[in-house]
């Protein structure tokens, strides 16, 4: 199987800076060589070269950026300049706070591990002057909101570790509370969802199909809808297999952008 190799950076922060600096000059912006640049750099390397332009040039780098690029360009450089978190952080607000887009926003949040939500939260208070969860309870509703809140705030278990008694027993607690009754217990879906680890879960969706002969997510999806059932089968399918999941997501996102 071939893999993908890359060059090793030569140029040195100081010399991105420059180079940045030149493609803002003159009538217009040389978008090719900003993103030739900063599409090749980590998350180091982007920090140092933002403080590398602003030593030189007494400006800020994230604004020049903002003012020279437009549309999807624009936004994937804006974005691609945080590290991860502060990227997650930025997403959510947006999301939440400008343009209300409640599955961008429970994408993020139901596809994180618990560190990685509690560095983003501290982001975005820092950031953006408001705690995650309040910008939560001010645009979701009903389940999907309580589902939200549960799941930035519980610390789960991060290990591999599982108990497969729980986990069949967790099952049993899923059917009882969904394909098994009319109607649905939501709060036993949301209760499991939010406390339970990736691996518990993981396991909880092979006993049920062990033991029902039919699949967790088939079930999530017969018994919730809208954002609600979105955010428990991201959450589930993160559980099992995260790279597959943001695989889909990325050639589903590709396809959209091609048209």
């Amino acid at each position: 199987m071939s893999s993908l190799t890359y060059s090793p950076v030569l140029t040195s922060p100081r010399d991105d800076a420059i180079a940045l600096y030149r493609a803002f000059k003159g009538f217009g912006c040389d978008t090719a060589a900003v993103v030739n640049i900063i599409a090749h750099r980590d998350a180091t390397q982007r920090t140092l070269i933002q403080q590398e332009y602003r030593a030189m040039y007494s400006d800020d780098l994230i604004k020049r950026m903002s003012s020279e690029l437009s549309g999807d360009v624009k936004k994937a450089v804006l974005l691609w300049m945080n590290d991860p978190a502060g990227r997650d952080a930025a997403i959510v607000r947006d999301a939440l706070a400008v343009v209300i887009d409640l599955k961008a926003a429970t994408e993020v949040i139901c596809s994180r591990t618990p560190a990685q939500i509690q560095v983003f939260k501290q982001i975005y208070y820092s950031r953006f002057g408001v705690q995650l969860e309040q910008d939560i309870e001010m645009q979701a509703s009903g389940d999907h909101k309580k589902l939200l809140l549960a799941h930035v705030s519980f610390r789960r278990y991060e290990g591999l570790e599982f108990d497969r008694m729980a986990a069949e027993n967790d099952a049993k607690v899923l059917f009882k509370a969904g394909e098994k009754r009319i109607g649905t217990d939501e709060t036993a879906f949301i209760h499991i969802f939010s406390e339970r680890s990736s691996a518990h879960l993981a396991a909880v969706s092979a006993a049920y199909k062990s033991m029902y002969g039919s699949s967790l997510e088939k079930a999530i999806k017969k018994e919730t809808s809208g954002n609600f059932e979105f955010g428990l089968l991201t959450i589930l399918r993160c559980a099992e297999n995260p790279a597959k999941y943001f695989a889909k997501s990325l050639h589903k996102a590709m396809k959209v952008y091609k048209g």
